[in-house]
């Protein structure tokens, strides 16, 4: 009687093993070593993100890096090119400008933030905490809803001076100024 079961013993257990293979399989991750970068260039380097996705498919970042960007709120954006370097733009060079515009696969042509229906590569706002001593190394996670890891690869993560609103007004793209931070996001 046995060897009559044994065979779909053995396929059920296949099945199962199976299965909770593919349910502890981790999520795919890149790494993006962030820089501080400048007019002059690509600086030293503070840390890295790594780039990953949730069980329900959206981006997470989780940051480890060290205490040198300002206290306060930082805009980011992942943008088209896979790129850090200064660009020339009126005769001057700009911080971090090679990496292009933030990503916008759908041609919105607008600044919505990460839940909104305006450029895809707008990322939540990274906070800097600041104590006693000052600005904290940061290390927490945010998520990006609309973006799937496989949308990055190839591309640039940018860090503002400043804040972001999430709007083209006052001020265009959020309003989070210069460019200080960078990191080129492997292509896998």
């Amino acid at each position: 009687m046995l060897y009559k079961t044994l065979p779909t013993l053995c396929v059920g257990l296949f099945v199962t093993a199976f299965s909770c293979a593919a349910l502890a399989a981790t999520p795919a991750s890149v790494v993006i070593d962030v820089h501080l970068i400048s007019e002059k260039g690509i600086g030293k380097s503070i840390g890295a993100i790594k780039a990953s996705e949730t069980k329900n498919s959206f981006l997470l970042l989780t940051f480890d890096l060290s205490d040198e960007l300002p206290p306060g709120g930082h805009g980011m954006h992942i943008h088209e090119n896979a790129s850090c370097a200064p660009a020339q733009k009126n005769n001057e060079m700009v911080a971090g400008l090679a990496a292009g515009g933030h990503f916008d696969p759908l041609k919105a042509g607008k600044h919505e933030g990460p839940s909104g229906k305006g450029h895809l590569g707008d990322l939540p706002i990274l906070y800097v905490e600041v104590d006693e001593d000052g600005a904290k190394e940061v290390t927490h996670s945010l998520v990006a809803p609309r973006l799937r890891l496989a949308d990055i690869l190839g591309r640039s993560l940018i860090i503002h001076a400043g804040s972001d609103n999430f709007s083209d007004e006052p001020a265009p793209l959020g309003g989070g100024g210069a460019r200080i931070a960078c990191g080129i996001i492997p292509e896998k």
